[in-house]
């Protein structure tokens, strides 16, 4: 059973600041605050839970700038937030039925794995002509499904979900990299309400603990927002680095 102390408060907080200034910057800040909490002794089921919470304030952040700014496509986000919703209440559902110590070496062995993938990251942009090389029904098919898919993914593990949305949304359903990562943001704000809807329900959460990460996961995501960073890559890579040493450093050494 995990005993919330003032300690608890001091390693996660400023991981997760940490992580919504490198999400709103370059994405990954999932690699970041999942850890935070399993660095401070959280149990898997409870750190996936608390994490969505403080999740979910700091996103709402960044999707509300897009919004905004008009960088969304409303025709396809809209069913694509109901299914992630759905998609990530499933996901939710089943990684509650999985052992805890099973779901603990599920995130350390796959952490390292998103991380690898996201840090080689490329260029999403696609050229305008073969954007146009999607009909409209076969973009909304892309969508919709990879947003629910996606959605179950993020309800079951998370880290990494904007980026593999990303990924999808422009290179096979040739969407503009600003529409899409518009639309991605609405997703992963959706589906991460949708499993925390699932984890509060199912008491998972610790709410002090992940309240006052929101706040300051939401911190991160507003000055990370007014930074103007090029490369931010760069800045980011080193980041998730050292976290992830962290967690594999606590692990090997115990509590």
């Amino acid at each position: 059973m995990f005993e919330l102390t003032w300690q608890s408060f001091l390693v996660v907080c400023p991981l997760v600041f940490l992580a919504g200034l490198v999400d709103s910057i370059a994405g990954g800040g999932g690699l970041i605050s999942l850890p935070a909490y399993l660095i401070c002794g959280v149990p898997a089921h409870q750190a996936l839970a608390t994490n969505k919470l403080s999740s979910c304030i700091g996103t709402t952040v960044s999707t509300a700038r897009y919004v905004r700014k008009g960088y969304v496509n409303w025709r396809l986000g809209l069913p694509s937030m109901v299914l992630a919703v759905f998609g990530s209440m499933i996901g939710a559902e089943l990684v509650l039925l999985v052992d805890e110590r099973i779901v603990e070496y599920l995130l350390l062995a796959c952490l390292p794995v998103i991380a690898f993938f996201m840090l080689r990251k490329k260029e999403m942009e696609l050229p305008e002509e073969e954007r146009l090389r999607v009909s409209g029904k076969k973009q909304m098919l892309i969508v919709l499904s990879a947003s629910f898919l996606i959605g179950c993914y993020d309800g079951f593990y998370g880290p990494g979900t904007g980026t593999f949305l990303l990924l999808i949304y422009t290179q096979l359903a040739k969407m503009d990299v600003r529409i899409s990562s518009g639309n991605v943001k609405l997703v992963n704000l959706s589906s991460n309400f949708g499993s925390l809807i699932v984890f509060l329900l199912n008491g998972e959460s610790i709410i002090p603990l992940g309240l006052v990460a929101g706040a300051f996961c939401l911190l991160g995501h507003y000055i990370g927002a007014g930074l103007v960073i090029k490369n931010g890559g760069k800045v980011v890579k080193p980041i998730i680095l050292v976290v992830l040493l962290l967690l594999f450093l606590k692990v090997i050494f115990g509590n």
